[in-house]
């Protein structure tokens, strides 16, 4: 009887020490969902566990060039659940997609180091600023008129951006500021290598101010004659289909949601190659652990680059790994249509991720 006394004692500790155990994973996140919160450390270290050595791109690519981004969102709101988890690439038009459908949690994968360095920018940009107007002010070190308020109009505060000239001063401050936040205040470990092109991306948009475009800083790449490039201040201003002002910027919801996201550490910069043998997979791995599923990615035209490449199987197949279901959507941007200003534009569609991948390989 003591026996069975003291193994009933046993499996009720051990019951209990389980449940403690169950119950710290899920406050950490961990086996039991998505996290609603990483902590600097955890931060850090997938940002480099989930990347791979850098790769190149033939642009710096410091701002999309794709001014039709925001046609498809009001489809995109209309079918892709919300709370799950967004996968893109590039810089500031994820920052869009991500206010239009809301993730619990976002991976932003680009082959350029460089691109990393901007997010970074852009994380202790969006954590420093009290609001969308301050935000704007910071990010091109111009000073705005007491006018231009919290409720203004994108227009508005674009329109007040280039009228403004640019503070060496304010500049000046707010680096020391962005670096102070992301090595001080986060603790992140940033090689000098990091450090310097974090500076040098926040001085290009000092230099350049909200005209800066897509070619502004290639001073290696030759522009491409008839091809229109616009500016920030052209995509932050532009519209859906719906002619509504859909950008992270158009309003305060839009720039809150994207804030609340980087304050805790949930928008992850990873670099690395969609035809690589580790990032996406990395993520795959990390979001089947944390029962994540991928509601929308955007690839941008990075398949083209692929295809030509003869490695869009690879990618394929990275993609077939992510944990995906029959809502989960790519954002695909391709060559087509033109602008009033002349060029070509790059219109955007939306397909099934997972009738893309069907046939893919899906061994381990």
């Amino acid at each position: 009887m003591l026996r069975v006394r003291r193994a009933a004692s046993a499996t009720i500790v051990a019951l209990v020490v389980t449940a403690a155990c169950l119950a710290a994973g899920a406050a950490e996140g961990r086996g039991s969902g998505l996290p609603s919160r990483l902590s600097d450390q955890q931060f850090w270290s997938l940002v480099g566990d989930l990347s791979e050595p850098g790769g190149s791109f033939r642009s710096e690519n410091l701002l999309s060039n794709e001014l039709r981004l925001q046609y498809v969102i009001p489809e995109l709101i209309r079918t892709v659940p919300r709370s799950r988890v967004y996968l893109g690439v590039g810089p500031e038009q994820n920052f869009t997609y991500i206010a239009a459908v809301q993730p619990a949690m976002a991976f932003i994968v680009d082959i350029r180091r460089g691109n990393l360095q901007l997010q970074l920018m852009y994380k202790a940009l969006f954590e420093l600023s009290s609001d969308r107007v301050d935000f704007a002010s910071r990010l091109f070190s111009r000073k705005l008129p007491d006018t231009v308020t919290a409720s203004a109009s994108v227009k508005d505060i674009f329109e007040a951006l280039a009228m403004s000239q640019p503070s060496e001063a304010l500049y000046e401050r707010t680096l020391k500021a962005i670096q102070a936040q992301l090595s001080s205040r986060h603790g992140f470990a940033l090689p000098a290598e990091d450090v310097n092109g974090i500076e040098h991306v926040f001085h290009s948009f000092y230099m350049f101010g909200p005209a800066i475009n897509y070619s502004s800083s290639d001073t290696d790449t030759p522009s491409v004659t008839g091809n229109y490039r616009p500016s920030y201040a052209d995509l932050m201003t532009a519209t859906d289909t719906e002619n509504r002002h859909r950008s992270y910027l158009a309003s305060d919801e839009a720039f809150a949601y994207v804030k609340a996201l980087q304050a805790k550490n949930l928008i992850v910069p990873v670099v690395g190659d969609f035809a690589g043998p580790r990032a996406l997979r990395a993520v795959g791995t990390y979001l089947r652990a944390h029962a994540g599923v991928v509601s929308a990615f955007y690839v941008s035209n990075v398949e083209q680059y692929l295809r030509v490449e003869r490695n869009w199987g690879s990618f394929c197949g990275n993609a077939a790994r992510l944990p995906i279901d029959d809502a989960s959507t790519f954002i695909r941007a391709g060559r087509g249509g033109r602008v009033a200003r002349g060029g070509t534009a790059l219109t955007h569609e939306l397909t099934s991720i997972a009738a893309e991948v069907d046939g893919c390989d899906r061994r381990p």
